[in-house]
């Protein structure tokens, strides 16, 4: 959805459909509660492999902007050498190649398994299973000055996986975030039960593949 043209007269065509985000909101409930008995081995086994792996804590926790502008904290598996907290933009920026993840956390990156105690916000009603990614606070706020509109993305939950995600993958640079934005203005515009039934089939995908994973 092309972005260079629009004024803030055409946000009322980007409100999303309320009725559908309660019954998005059952169904987030329902299927995290679940998948709870799956998840949790899953994530007992990567955290043992951390454990050997290196040192440090087994989750990782950073502020990132969330549901109509509320921060809060996601919840993650470590895949880092060097933990930061979501305030320091060049920290919170993942780049090809980056040296501070770990062997494991390469693996887990690569499968989005680092992913899975996002559960947990999920059931807190801070995230969604499909949605616009949550960025850092830090990488937020640097968007909001440099993108016009980019607050407008915080009108639904954030997600685990989203259609930026499976289209375009990790992206951090202002040019690259500005193209992101188009995808999220299109799931907004457009949500609906069809579009994260095809996303949940792309993310298969992506996880089978390891598209976009840095």
């Amino acid at each position: 959805m092309q972005i260079e043209h629009m004024s803030e007269n055409c946000f009322g065509a980007l409100v999303p459909n309320f009725a559908y985000q309660k019954m998005k909101r059952a169904i987030d409930l329902a299927l995290s509660l679940l998948l709870l008995p799956i998840i949790i081995p899953l994530v007992s086994v990567c955290a043992l492999a951390i454990k050997l792996d290196s040192k440090g804590p087994v989750f990782f926790r950073q502020r990132r902007m969330g549901f109509r502008g509320n921060e809060f904290r996601v919840l993650k598996l470590r895949t880092m050498s060097e933990g930061h907290n979501g305030e320091n933009r060049d920290l919170s920026i993942t780049r090809s190649g980056d040296k501070r993840v770990t062997k494991v956390g390469g693996f887990l990156r690569r499968t989005r398994l680092d992913e899975l105690p996002q559960v947990i916000n999920i059931l807190r009603g801070e995230m969604s299973w499909i949605g616009p990614r949550p960025e850092a606070v830090s990488l937020s706020k640097w968007y909001e000055g440099e993108i016009p509109f980019y607050r407008y993305r915080h009108i639904v939950r954030p997600g685990i996986s989203g259609w930026a995600q499976v289209n375009q993958g990790h992206v951090a640079e202002v040019d690259e975030v500005d193209e992101k934005l188009q995808y999220d203005f299109y799931y907004i515009k457009n949500l609906s039960y069809w579009l994260d039934i095809i996303i949940v089939l792309r993310t298969v995908k992506v996880i089978l593949s390891g598209f976009g994973s840095k």
